[in-house]
């Protein structure tokens, strides 16, 4: 028998798995990028999950995507995907939408992306009822760029811009989104993947602008700068701090430090849609014309 030198290295055996949802994702794009602890492999998990649960396949649905560690979802999903300009997501997704109305489109991005740069396009966006689902994974912080505060950090909580704690009111984002018009909106935790999975199924299925909000951790910036601990920490936080809420009002699901995370789903109505406002706008023009 051969004696093994010291320097030879044993190849090592690896065991390769397919995951469930495989058919949504491209495999060649993976290992992804995103820290341990992260929230987004779960939060693109619950979202294969919801496609499979509705049957939905390559050609239905379009996903979009701005950037930041949430933006990078768009590239790992084996669909009709677009990984727009910092904050443009939303409008890339409204020419989509209306040009191709028989797709479900979805904008998955992160909260400095739609709601600092951002911002207006989703409060016009959730005004006109455009048909579209906005996925917001707010981690609190910008994560990719070095752990910046911005517009949901918690008042008090570090960044490495705000290294004595954040002094500015942030967005309460269901409250937002209810107010400037969606029609359905939800907000969960990383923990809920169910409940999550659940709640992004409902969201494409309403016709309109719908809007969920994922609470995910983000240990290497926010976590670690506030003191939290790993991503399992802040996990536990939420368990031990989430309270169900369905049908609450959302300007009562402000996030406060040390406070309940108030979850749910918030509100779910019905209005007409942008395209149906426009095809009611040229019926009446046509009548208009045929009765000069």
């Amino acid at each position: 028998m051969q004696r093994r030198t010291t320097h030879e290295v044993v190849p090592e055996v690896v065991e390769h798995r397919t995951h469930p949802m495989s058919r949504f994702l491209r495999s060649d794009r993976l290992p992804h990028i995103w820290c341990a602890g992260c929230g987004l492999g779960t939060a693109l998990s619950c979202f294969t999950y919801a496609l499979d649960e509705l049957e939905l396949t390559e050609h239905d649905i379009a996903v979009v995507s701005g950037i930041g560690c949430t933006g990078r979802a768009a590239g790992y999903l084996n669909l009709d995907s677009y990984h727009t300009t910092h904050g443009r997501a939303i409008p890339f997704a409204t020419g989509l939408t209306v040009v191709h109305p028989e797709k479900k489109v979805v904008v998955f991005s992160g909260d400095g992306d739609l709601f600092a740069i951002g911002g207006n396009h989703f409060i016009h966006a959730a005004r006109r009822n455009v048909d579209l689902t906005v996925l917001c994974v707010n981690n609190f912080n910008y994560g990719m760029t070095g752990g910046q505060f911005g517009p949901t950090t918690p008042v008090g909580c570090r960044g490495t811009t705000a290294p004595y704690g954040n002094y500015e009111n942030p967005f309460n984002l269901p409250y937002l989104a209810a107010s400037s018009g969606a029609v359905y909106v939800a907000r969960w935790t990383s923990l809920h993947a169910r409940r999550l999975k659940e709640a992004i199924v409902e969201a494409i299925m309403k016709p309109g602008f719908t809007f969920v909000e994922v609470i995910a951790p983000c240990p290497t910036n926010y976590g670690r700068r506030n003191r939290i601990g790993e991503g399992l920490d802040e996990l536990r936080t939420y368990e031990e701090r989430s309270v169900i809420r369905h049908g609450a009002d959302p300007k009562d699901a402000d996030l406060l430090p040390g406070r309940d995370v108030v979850v749910g789903t918030f509100i779910d109505r019905v209005r007409p849609t942008f395209l149906d406002m426009y095809d009611e706008q040229i019926v009446s023009r046509n009548q208009f014309e045929k009765a000069k």
